[in-house]
């Protein structure tokens, strides 16, 4: 595994025609209204001390993330587990934040001390997705959508991200490593399931930025995280409306960047390619 060298890169385009939309607790609500899209987003609450209790006493872990903001920065896994000892039920709840874990006996010291890494912040509370791993370390898919020059939209790209061995984030700026989507699923599913698993998380980014466009008219590209759980289903955990191609950038194949980079073109969109974090998996 090497890590990537050299200057950030800027790919230069005049002007810019896109909308950003930073608020994650409006976008899920947005795209609720959409049936099929909301039957593949994970529960998701606004952050109060009695919604993580009730999230966490029924799906026993539930990330934790900011309203606004980007680049893994500030999520925090947080389970509950239940042990019996000597005919005793013993409850403990722990939270990860980085490369730190904290455990606790009790429901109320295990909130203070989350709630003073939020920093009064709004945060969410989000259905934990148990995703595949690779190698022991969990992975998702980041896959982008942009309007074709032709017209319409098109799925440009799509990378597999495996989390830092320490973290429980698999962003490129937080150690992340990147892989090519199908190399990861191999593993998982025959080339003719991959083959059809891949078409089903396309049809979501499509679905998911022509229903975000009738709120958004703005609207020209979003890269949604997609997690795949054990039973192969693809489940949104977030959707970015300037996503970032450092991860193509990563990947010794530079077609589906060049794409990416031409189609924002066709819509005046300027990126910059600073990966200096991200690391290639192959």
């Amino acid at each position: 595994m090497k890590r990537r060298s050299g200057k950030a890169k800027t790919v230069r385009v005049s002007g810019s025609s896109g909308r950003r939309v930073a608020n994650k607790w409006i976008k899920t609500k947005v795209l609720q209204t959409d049936g099929w899209l909301g039957s593949h987003i994970p529960e998701t609450k606004r952050l109060t001390m009695d919604n993580l209790y009730d999230m966490l006493r029924k799906y026993g872990m539930v990330y934790v993330k900011p309203t606004f903001g980007s680049l893994g920065r500030g999520v925090m896994k947080t389970d509950r587990k239940v042990s019996t000892r000597r005919g005793r039920e013993r409850v403990r709840y722990s939270y990860q934040l980085k490369e730190t874990k904290r455990t606790f006996p009790d429901y109320e010291s295990f909130y203070s001390s989350l709630m003073r890494h939020t920093d009064g912040a709004s945060y969410l509370a989000q259905k934990g997705v148990r995703m595949l791993k690779h190698k022991g370390r969990v992975f998702d898919v980041r896959l982008v959508v942009q309007r074709a020059p032709q017209g319409g939209w098109e799925a440009t790209g799509s990378v597999g991200r495996v989390a830092h061995p320490r973290k429980i984030v698999t962003n490129g700026s937080q150690g992340g490593t990147i892989y090519p989507t199908t190399y990861l699923l191999k593993n998982f599913v025959s080339p003719a399931r991959t083959y059809r698993l891949m078409e089903r998380m396309d049809e979501l980014g499509l679905r998911t930025v022509k229903r975000l466009k009738r709120t958004y008219p703005g609207l020209v590209e979003i890269g949604l995280d997609l997690a795949i759980d054990r039973n192969m289903k693809p489940w949104i955990l977030e959707v970015n409306t300037t996503p970032d191609p450092c991860p193509f950038a990563v990947l010794s194949d530079k077609s589906m960047l060049r794409r990416i980079i031409r189609y924002g073109k066709a819509y005046g969109k300027t990126y910059r390619l600073n990966c200096m974090k991200a690391r290639r998996g192959l």
